[in-house]
């Protein structure tokens, strides 16, 4: 994996990842059309791309390779540059597609610089990161040993707009846990989740259901919910909110010891080791997730 690049590199790199995050998110929000359309289908009819997820794609696009043109980007929808720099962009242009097509105030905008192979599970980890929440008006952003913070969006008069560190729950106990999640696509696939969180509801407090890995991640990074646990997310998903939970001091860990699509698993220090074996049945890199 290459190296983190140098302190004044980093605070370049989160500045812009936060104005590109910011850009799209009102993009997406403040253009939504009164009717979304569905533009195409990917892995079922369910997993749906609109019109509007390669529009944002496209002006993130337009603007890194503005700001950034030697480095690499990975977006969702089918983006893919090669860079020179070592760094890549890493974007997810509506995450919670399926909240936006129905006007559920949950989607964001992710975006995050990596080092490494975002294509590779394990080969790759980010270094600066934003995500857009542009229903509540805010982006969180994070930079590699600068801590993770959140700012108004909009700030008005009686704002001034300043940055509020983030900081993940002190919850330690698994009976007390707000978990977040998520389901794949896939019928058979639903129906294994669904199975395994048959065996876990009972062993947290409750379960919530965003409808986006981004918005899960950012709030356990801020401490509204006290974990995070699914399996089949990608790059582009997980690459923002993942630094923003480990720089609100938190874990992010999947089956062994990086995230990936096997499983994810984000929380505070005391809970990630109860959480990953709630989704593994034991802490084993060998075993499969769920």
């Amino acid at each position: 994996m290459d190296h983190v690049p140098d302190p004044e590199l980093l605070v370049e790199l989160e500045r812009l990842c936060t104005e590109l995050a910011f850009r799209a998110g009102r993009f997406i929000h403040d253009e939504r059309p009164g009717h979304v359309r569905v533009a195409d289908t990917k892995s079922s009819e369910t997993d749906v791309v609109t019109i509007m997820d390669r529009r944002s794609e496209q002006l993130l696009h337009d603007l890194v390779r503005q700001a950034r043109p030697e480095d690499g980007i990975l977006g969702e929808e089918g983006a893919h540059v090669s860079g020179r720099s070592g760094l890549t962009w890493v974007i997810d242009p509506i995450d919670g597609t399926v909240n936006y097509l129905y006007d559920i105030p949950a989607y964001a905008v992710s975006v995050a610089v990596v080092v490494g192979d975002p294509e590779t599970p394990g080969a790759w980890r980010p270094v600066a990161a934003a995500v857009s929440d542009p229903c509540r008006g805010v982006v969180h952003h994070a930079r590699r040993g600068g801590g993770a913070w959140t700012r108004p969006d909009r700030p008005d008069e009686h704002d001034t707009g300043r940055d509020r560190r983030l900081a993940v729950s002190a919850e330690a106990r698994l009976g007390r846990a707000l978990l977040a999640t998520g389901f794949g696509y896939e019928a058979q696939v639903r129906a294994r989740q669904a199975e395994v969180l048959r065996e876990v509801l009972p062993r947290v407090r409750d379960i919530r259901r965003i409808g986006s890995a981004a918005l899960d991640l950012a709030r356990v990074a801020e401490g509204t919910v006290d974990a995070y646990a699914e399996s089949g997310i990608n790059a582009w998903d997980l690459a923002a909110g993942w630094l923003l939970v480990e720089e609100a001091g938190g874990r992010v860990v999947g089956v062994g010891e990086h995230p990936g699509p096997s499983l994810t698993v984000a929380a505070g220090p005391a809970l990630v080791e109860p959480v990953r074996t709630l989704f593994t049945g034991r802490t084993d890199p060998d075993r499969d997730a769920w």
